[in-house]
């Protein structure tokens, strides 16, 4: 199989841990007869500094040509002054709204060796957790209208909306509703129905979707404040969990520390075709890039999720996924996951570790 990813490596550790990936990939590639090709693009602040803007029209047109985007992470303080239109994030807003990637699939798992690295206590993880956060990516009050206004008594005021539309509901109501019949067949649909009038329209319509096109698939709604508790309290009450954008984006990164590090957590973003984006959840982390310290392992089962979702190699995915598992069992561990009495390692030598039990 011969593929081509376009890789956005990004800004703080995304070089790194990027790299990490695509050296595991490369593994698989040997290991089972494929050609892999990576392009490096820019995006982020990178992009900024060399061409002015987060996104350009260059990295678009080639990651549109690709068959999947490896993407590290963007952003940090050296933009932060920036305009909103021109800060880095936006150029991760622009380019999910051009591949048209509207689901953003984040698996939160604890790894049960792992275990001790949960800050909940040890009955409430003894079972495992793995959560399931379908979160709906173009919508919702990152992408609404807002502005900015003098208010006489006020000072300044500032406005964001947030906005659904039957259709956005529904396609992303249909990703969870294929990922639950693979499960447990159950839904918990997050909102905030008893203020917000944009999700009585989530909740009404992800109901009678489900209702009408996957009767075998139960669907419950919880609130969003009491999601956030619950995911503290009982998280393995969890599968699948059906949010909007910002919802989503909070609650999949408590979910992330839940399970032992944000370091640990992969994302998948998918449209309508097999052309992906696939990411860390976590940051640019600018205050530990280029030490050689940061956890490579959610880009590279981020990079697990390409190969099964968009590629079809099941195969490969569960090779990539058991020699992490190898791996933490034989006790390495990067800074964020070390616990007494394991042996730790940098970014490079996690991933050349993973790679070399393929």
């Amino acid at each position: 199989m011969n593929k081509h990813i376009a890789v956005l490596a990004g800004d703080g550790i995304g070089p790194e841990i990027t790299d990490g990936a695509i050296a595991v990939l490369k593994k698989v590639a040997e290991k089972y007869g494929h050609d892999f090709t990576f392009e490096p693009l820019l995006m982020g602040g990178c992009a900024i500094d060399a061409c002015g803007e987060p996104l350009p029209a260059h990295t678009v047109e080639r990651c549109l040509a690709s068959d999947s985007v490896l993407l590290g992470a963007v952003g940090g303080p050296k933009w932060d002054s920036l305009p909103g239109d021109r800060r880095p994030e936006k150029g991760l807003l622009g380019i999910r709204k051009a591949m048209n990637l509207y689901s953003n699939i984040r698996p939160a798992k604890l790894w049960p060796a792992l275990a001790d690295a949960s800050p909940l206590k040890k009955s409430l993880v003894e079972n495992g957790i793995e959560i399931l956060v379908v979160r709906e990516l173009t919508g919702g009050i990152y992408f609404g209208e807002r502005g900015r206004y003098e208010d006489e008594s006020m000072g300044e005021t500032a406005w964001d909306t947030e906005k659904y539309s039957v259709r956005e509901i529904e396609r992303i109501t249909e990703i969870a509703c294929k990922l639950a019949q693979k499960r447990t067949k159950k839904i918990i649909s997050v909102d905030k129905a008893n203020v917000l009038e944009s999700s009585r329209l989530w909740r009404k319509t992800v109901h009678a979707y489900a209702e009408k096109h996957y009767p075998d698939v139960t669907v419950e709604d919880m609130l969003v404040d009491n999601t956030a508790m619950q995911i503290v309290k009982n998280p393995a009450q969890f599968d699948v969990l059906l949010t909007s954008n910002m919802f989503g984006d909070i609650l999949s990164d408590e979910a992330a520390q839940v399970t032992g590090s944000i370091g640990m957590l992969a994302s998948s973003s998918l449209g309508d075709g097999t052309r992906g984006l696939y990411e860390p959840i976590h940051g640019s982390a600018p205050d530990i890039a280029g030490k050689d310290v940061a956890n490579p392992i959610a880009t590279v089962l981020s990079a697990a999720m390409m190969l099964r979702d968009s590629f079809g190699l099941p195969d490969e995915a569960r090779a990539v996924e058991r020699a992490i598992a190898q791996v933490l069992d034989e006790g390495y561990r990067t800074a964020d996951i070390l616990s007494e009495g394991m042996k730790k390692v940098g970014c490079k030598e996690m991933a050349t570790l993973i790679a070399e039990r393929i």
